[in-house]
C-alpha cells in the first residue's frame, strides 16, 4: 500500500492540506495519507524528511505559503533549499507546493489559487506514484498548477 506525505503548515493562510487530501482521495483508493503541520515554510524539509524516514511514506508534499514580504522570500528560498536537499538525502520525490501570498489580488483569489494549486499537485503525486507515463505524454506541454496552461510551443 502506497503512502503519501503531506507536510504543511500554520504560517499559511488557506488549509492547502484539507484540498490535496481531499483530491487523493477522489482520485485514488487504498493508500495511506499522514499529516505533519508544522509553525513555518523552514519547518517543512525536516517534516517531509521525518515523514519518509519515520512514517515511511513513498512521497511528500510540502506545502507553504512565503507572505508578501522580502523576508518571507528569502525564507521561501531557504526552505526550497532544504527541500531539495531532502529529496537527495531520501531518493524520495517531494513535491513544492508554495504559493505567494502576493500571487493574487484579493484573499478570494488567493484561497481559489490555494486550493486550485494543492490540488493540482496531489495529481501530480498520484501520477508520479501510479501513472508516470502520464507525466511523460505531458512533457513539453506547458502545465502550470493553480494557472491555466500555458500551452506548448513549436519550432
Amino acid at each position: 500500500m502506497a503512502k503519501i506525505g503531506i507536510a504543511d503548515t500554520t504560517f499559511a493562510r488557506y488549509d492547502m492540506a484539507k484540498s490535496a487530501i481531499d483530491e487523493i482521495k477522489k482520485n485514488v483508493s487504498g493508500v495511506t495519507i499522514v499529516r505533519y503541520t508544522v509553525p513555518g515554510m523552514k519547518d517543512l524539509p525536516v517534516a517531509a524528511k521525518k515523514l519518509i524516514e519515520e512514517k515511511e511514506c513513498d512521497i511528500v508534499m510540502a506545502l507553504g505559503m512565503p507572505g508578501k514580504k522580502k523576508i518571507d522570500k528569502t525564507c521561501a528560498h531557504e526552505a526550497s533549499q532544504g527541500i531539495i536537499r531532502a529529496q537527495l538525502m531520501t531518493n524520495k520525490h517531494i513535491i513544492e507546493v508554495f504559493v505567494h501570498e502576493d500571487e493574487a489580488e484579493t484573499d478570494k483569489e488567493l484561497a481559489k489559487l490555494m486550493d486550485r494549486r494543492a490540488r493540482e499537485h496531489a495529481l501530480n503525486v498520484i501520477n508520479i506514484l501510479f501513472y508516470p507515463d502520464r507525466l511523460t505524454k505531458m512533457a513539453g506541454t506547458g502545465q502550470r498548477e493553480g494557472y491555466e496552461d500555458a500551452g506548448a510551443i513549436e519550432i
